[in-house]
């Protein structure tokens, strides 16, 4: 919850107070993203969320997480602000996401960056479908409370957990 709440205040902030708009805050953030893979990668040899085993590893982690997050959160603001509106918004987020789960089925892509491609991308999805839910009808949302779009969102969370089937995963240290 906090490297999101950051990641919301780092976007507004990018997008909004720097002056430089949606498409200026987005490339920013995603040099920002880029750099901490790159620094991490550079440091300690790889970027898979596998490695995370000790603190430093963790503090690259959480950096990129958080970047991620903020980079997430700019791209769903500057699709939802734009002609596609909030479901327009999440419909491009969910495709895109439908495309990545492609590639991890049906390509030998890196596995890797399919990761925090994919991470990225549930974070706009995330505040689209969100907004889509809150946001007044006259804006293109459903004018749901906030209550109300949160449990919605949270029984479509539990449905997604029961009907995937879960298996144990194992990390590569043990």
């Amino acid at each position: 919850m906090a490297s999101t709440t950051a990641g919301t205040t780092l976007a507004d902030f990018a997008t909004r107070s720097l002056g430089i708009g949606y498409p200026g805050g987005s490339l920013l953030l995603l040099a920002c993203v880029l750099l901490s893979l790159f620094a991490w990668h550079r440091v300690l040899g790889s970027i898979s969320v596998d490695t995370v085993v000790g603190p430093r590893t963790e503090i690259f982690y959480w950096v990129t997480i958080t970047f991620s997050q903020t980079l997430g959160t700019a791209l769903g603001d500057w699709l939802a602000d734009g002609p596609l509106g909030y479901s327009g918004g999440a419909l491009v987020f969910g495709s895109l996401l439908a495309v990545l789960a492609a590639f991890y089925f049906w390509s030998r892509l890196s596995r890797t960056f399919l990761f925090w491609a994919a991470f990225i991308l549930t974070r706009p999805l995330g505040a689209t479908v969100g907004d889509y839910l809150d946001k007044p009808l006259a804006k293109g949302g459903l004018d749901f409370s906030r209550p109300l779009a949160t449990l919605v969102l949270a029984i479509a969370i539990v449905l997604l957990i029961l009907a995937i089937p879960q298996r144990a995963g194992r990390h590569p240290a043990h």
